[in-house]
């Protein structure tokens, strides 16, 4: 399998060499998930972080009402896991579910090991992925205190505008903190042109 959308994001941050990228091919696993299967489940422990090359995945938790509700969501070019349960081995508070048929490369946190002291420039690569995920973890909040339903919602469609065509609704509903009855009011609303606030 290419890895080119792997080699891609990682150009964003560091540059490889040819011998470099052979290194991170060798030690990733690419792995096809079908829709609805779940590469974790609550009470698991994570033992890898995964990167997407093709597909979408989701994350999400369910509260002590059963009520779902979703963190994340993760395409193309991104990463996705459980940091926590990864890192300290203990058991995840996560599900992570295909919400397509999904081409993943996983890691295992001694092949990561690996990876670094065979690339140390891939310390400075993840350090600056996770800056980045606790900046978008910070918006989120900041936004989701500060803003109105419709704000959300519109916000959500600009940043991310492909998600909205690959995952029922009422997945974006939760990850948006409402009902999908809602959302769809929202939808018609915003499709009519009347902007509400």
């Amino acid at each position: 399998m290419e890895l080119d959308v792997a080699y891609k994001n990682i150009k964003r941050i560091i540059d490889l060499t040819e011998e470099e990228k052979a290194i991170f091919k060798s030690l990733a696993e690419v792995i096809s998930v079908k829709r609805k299967t779940h590469l974790l489940r609550e009470g698991q422990i994570c033992r890898f972080e995964y990167f997407i090359l093709k597909g979408c995945l989701r994350s999400y938790y369910i509260d002590e009402n059963l009520i779902e509700h979703t963190t994340m969501f993760g395409i193309e070019g991104w990463w996705t896991g459980n940091l926590k349960s990864f890192v300290r081995s203990i058991p995840s508070e996560f599900n992570i579910e295909a919400q397509e048929n999904s081409i993943v490369l996983r890691f295992s946190k001694t092949k990561l090991d690996d990876l670094y002291s065979k690339v140390p420039k891939f310390e400075r690569y993840f350090r600056i992925l996770l800056q980045n995920r606790l900046l978008a973890t910070q918006d989120r909040v900041s936004n989701h205190l500060s803003s109105t339903a419709f704000q959300r919602y519109m916000q959500f469609l600009k940043k991310y505008p492909e998600i909205e065509q690959r995952v029922p609704l009422k997945h974006i509903a939760s990850y948006l903190g409402f009902t999908a009855t809602y959302l769809s009011r929202l939808r018609k609303k915003r499709m009519a042109g009347d902007f509400l606030h």
